[in-house]
């Protein structure tokens, strides 16, 4: 944690401040309540520990201009009078919690983990009044397609072990969102989850973001700063796009998978975190390993449990478990009386190719419950077929439309493949089509299904 010491006696800062970066925490020791305003202003604390009495000043008339200013910070009082009126006061100011002096080492200890459960509690409610004010829809985690029944079949009986996870897929696919949830089905629920976006920062500051740095590590680096790893010890580290981790940042993360130990940016001390890593990608990691942009035994180390998430054009019965329960959301949330979609708008729904997947279906429903005219959605309120669609890494068009100017093999390999998606078990799916299983598994062999 950041913490703030606040004491007017400088044995008791430093000495505070001692014990408590040996527990690896981030301190400031200040010996004035002004002192310590100018530096909320300046930087974000998690912990503000502070004196009671502070000469001229008390914590009292300091206590309200720190949650005024940082809410979620958390404040813990020294008091040399322990009665139950000075705590009362302290607590109705806004201190979580006090510290009677002098104390130990251990009562120290105790209150500091008081302090970071205070904090992790007001980052969960912050976390749960966002959803309700950016108003999602409730993701679905039951499918009717065969291929993603067995998809999150696999990760969700994996949740339960500390196996490192590979989640691939196209981008919209919903990979975060099942990341989070197997952080919430496994024993791990109550710890933090905490998501890198490797692809949003540069080198340097991806680094400094995922191991923390200190003052002077790089320009701009003023003071020292604990990393997501910190952050997630005990708990889950989500890698979103892991296929853009910078090659010089790999080995890093390796040897964080491997011996759980990792060093900040610009010190030489060896840390310990102990994570468990969801990571995911729309990239083909294979072909990142054949181009050495990706290292094979990061590949292997991250691949203990992976599946791909399939993408929604080849999903029709969830298409339309979605589109209905994203209509059903914005009807209620716009106040509109819809009755539903009309015949063609859900031919058309089923016929386009959503290269965007969940994400361009959300938006595309969510504007027409705002801009259709009559009592149900129709096809005009609706994205248009698209001819094809691109893929996530090559953009080649895959037409699925009978008519479509594409050849005899795009088409028949799109039409196997939603088969078979739809299918319970090949053997079904083979009845389907009129063949085999024997050429099926020629068939989806050949074409790469």
């Amino acid at each position: 944690m950041d913490i703030l010491v606040v004491d007017d006696e400088k044995t008791v800062r430093e000495s505070t401040r001692i014990a408590l970066e040996m527990d690896d925490h981030y301190v400031e020791a200040v010996s004035s309540g002004s002192v310590a305003m100018l530096r909320l202003k300046e930087e974000d604390f998690d912990l503000v520990l502070i004196d009671l009495n502070l000469g001229e000043e008390s914590a009292l008339d300091v206590i309200p201009g720190i949650q005024k200013r940082h809410p979620r910070t958390a404040v813990v009082v020294f008091t040399a009078d322990g009665t139950i009126s000075t705590v009362v006061q302290a607590i109705q100011a806004g201190a979580m919690d006090y510290l009677e002096k002098p104390f130990t080492p251990e009562k120290l200890r105790s209150v500091v983990a008081r302090a970071k459960q205070w904090r992790q509690l007001q980052e969960r409610i912050e976390e749960l009044e966002t959803e309700i004010f950016t108003q999602s829809p409730p993701p679905l985690f039951e499918s009717k397609d065969a291929c993603m029944k067995e998809t999150l079949d696999l990760l969700f009986r994996a949740a339960a072990t500390p196996a490192s996870i590979l989640i691939l897929g196209e981008s919209g696919t919903g990979k975060s969102i099942v990341a989070g949830e197997i952080h919430r089905r496994s024993h791990l629920q109550a710890k933090p989850f905490v998501t890198v976006s490797c692809p949003s920062l540069s080198k340097e500051l991806l680094e400094s973001e995922l191991f923390g740095h200190v003052k002077g590590a790089f320009t701009g680096a003023i003071r020292d700063r604990w990393g997501k790893v910190h952050a997630a010890n005990g708990g889950t580290l989500f890698l979103d796009e892991i296929g853009e981790l910078p090659l010089d940042v790999q080995p890093k993360l390796l040897r964080l998978l491997q011996e759980r130990e990792y060093e900040r940016l610009g010190e030489t001390k060896t840390r310990h975190a102990d994570v468990r890593v969801i990571a995911a990608t729309n990239r083909d990691l294979k072909k990142c390993l054949e181009e050495g942009t990706f290292r094979e035994d990061l590949y292997y180390r991250l691949d203990v449990i992976s599946t791909a998430i399939p993408p929604l054009r080849e999903r029709p019965r969830d298409l339309r478990a979605f589109a209905e329960n994203y209509l059903a959301f914005f009807v209620a949330q716009s106040r509109r009386n819809l009755e539903g979609y009309s015949e063609e708008a859900m031919t058309r729904l089923m016929t386009h190719q959503w290269p965007g997947n969940l994400r361009e279906l959300r938006n595309a429903i969510e504007r027409a419950v705002i801009l259709t005219r009559g009592s149900c959605i129709e096809e005009s309120d609706l994205p248009s077929p698209g001819a094809g669609v691109a893929g996530p890494d090559h953009g080649e068009a895959n037409a699925i439309i009978p008519g479509a100017q594409v050849s005899l093999e795009t088409l028949e390999s799109d039409h196997i493949r939603r088969v078979v998606a739809r299918s319970e078990n090949l053997l079904q799916a083979a009845e389907i089509l009129g063949i085999d299983q024997a050429t099926l598994y020629r068939k989806r062999k050949k074409l790469g299904i």
